[in-house]
């Protein structure tokens, strides 16, 4: 299951904070996407990476031409970094 994102800010370099409409929030660093397929090679250029948009409607990060992420795997990854983060052995 997904959650929409109903908001987002840009912490620097590939790092963003997100908030899902269950109201968790959580930061997910998509620099492992550089390189990733050539759908994703255009992460190389910052500029590009930083045109990132909310498409409310759908509740999905875009790009420009099309480019997006599945708001699952964005969730996921946010909720995985959340666990970590609170984990301290």
């Amino acid at each position: 299951m997904w959650h929409d994102i109903i908001s987002f800010k840009k912490l620097g370099g590939y790092r963003l904070e997100l908030v899902f409409d269950n109201g968790r929030r959580g930061t997910v660093d998509l620099s492992s996407y550089v390189g990733r397929g050539v759908v994703y090679s255009r992460f190389a250029d910052m500029d590009y990476f930083d045109s990132v948009t909310l498409n409310r409607e759908l509740g999905v990060l875009c790009w420009p031409d099309g480019v997006d992420i599945a708001p699952e795997t964005i969730y996921e990854a946010a909720m995985v970094a959340e666990e970590s983060e609170q984990y301290k052995p």
